[in-house]
């Protein structure tokens, strides 16, 4: 039998944390270790912090980065911020350690329009090690890209493609609901929206990657945000809100080329939504529709898509991939290393 995966989680934040504990699950990995820099979590073991199952795990969080890169992990599992810029440092760390990289960071999943010199530098850096690394989640990474890439296995032209995903941010974590504004006045949304603080990362590059793949040939990409204002009062189990403030963000990104709309991707994210729903839509030959009822859970589906991801960056060609390169499926608990 072929050695475990030894695997290192980089931010044990609510996302990491669910990574961790499914991570537990899969008989192929072995988590060697913890990366955080939250006082109150540091020399705690990580299965506390957690809320993982069974007794202590006998690994202390630690913020020395280095002392654990050290120990020579197959693959990290980095999920610390949105921002490309502010995680380079901790991206090269983790490369430079010879460990594949898999990454909730949002301006990863498709870096190439935005951040053109970061992504040659990343690139660039995994091939010198040969290792690979990749950005991908929920969205990105999975239901505004991936998925409508899949969909278009079964077209013979595409004409323009459209995603339509609505949210219901009361069923999901605490960071998330400030992010998208819940309870905010609509004045100091738009004053947060103007000052770069709040709106969801990830629709530009979901554009961007799903028109690199389809061919659509997208020259300019737009976005809109605006906020979803409550009509009744609304309680979480973290926040309420009141009438009248606001219930989340509505941000709409669009893909442009030749001045013909040939992307539409469209993100409702609120407290209180009564119809959550991911749709995509290819119109083409033939036209296709796809409908995920209730919407996919993206807590749950970003920890999911994260290790499910973990053997398949390791089989990659060593440097930046991105979720469009790789295949997607399932790791069952019990498959072997």
């Amino acid at each position: 039998m072929k050695k475990k995966i030894r695997v290192v989680q980089y931010g044990v934040g609510p996302i990491g944390a669910a990574i961790v504990r499914l991570m537990r699950e899969k008989q192929s990995i072995e988590i060697i270790g913890a990366i955080d820099s939250n006082p109150a979590k540091l020399g705690r073991d990580l299965g506390d912090v957690v809320e993982g199952s069974g007794a202590s795990w006998g690994l202390p969080i630690t913020d020395d980065a280095a002392a654990l890169l050290g120990k020579s992990p197959d693959v990290v599992i980095h999920s610390t911020s949105s921002y490309l810029p502010s995680v380079m440092d901790q991206l090269m760390a983790c490369l430079a350690a010879e460990a594949c990289v898999v990454s909730t960071c949002e301006e990863l999943a498709y870096p190439f329009r935005k951040y053109p010199e970061l992504a040659a530098q990343l690139d660039a850096e995994a091939k010198t090690w040969g290792v690979a690394l990749v950005g991908t989640g929920i969205n990105p990474g999975y239901v505004m890209d991936k998925l409508l890439i899949t969909l278009s296995a079964a077209s013979q032209q595409i004409a323009s493609a459209r995603a339509v995903r609505i949210v219901d941010a009361s069923k999901r974590r605490l960071p998330l609901q400030k992010k998208v504004g819940a309870g905010m006045s609509v004045e100091e949304f738009r004053a947060q929206v103007a000052a770069g603080a709040i709106k969801h990362h990830g629709l530009p590059e979901s554009v961007a990657m799903v028109s690199d793949a389809l061919g659509l040939g997208v020259d300019d990409i737009s976005e809109t945000i605006n906020p979803i204002v409550a009509r009744e009062f609304i309680k979480t189990p973290f926040l309420e809100v009141a009438a009248g403030q606001v219930a989340g963000v509505h941000q709409i990104a669009r893909g442009v080329a030749d001045g013909k709309e040939k992307i539409y991707m469209e993100l409702q994210m609120f407290v209180g939504a009564t119809n959550p729903g991911d749709t995509v839509e290819i119109t083409g030959t033939p036209n296709l529709t796809l409908t995920i009822p209730g919407g996919t859970h993206g807590d749950i589906a970003t920890a999911s898509v994260v290790v499910n991801c973990i053997p398949e960056i390791l089989n990659a060609p060593a440097g930046l991939r991105t979720s469009r390169d790789l295949p997607m499926c399932f790791l069952p608990p019990g498959a072997k290393p």
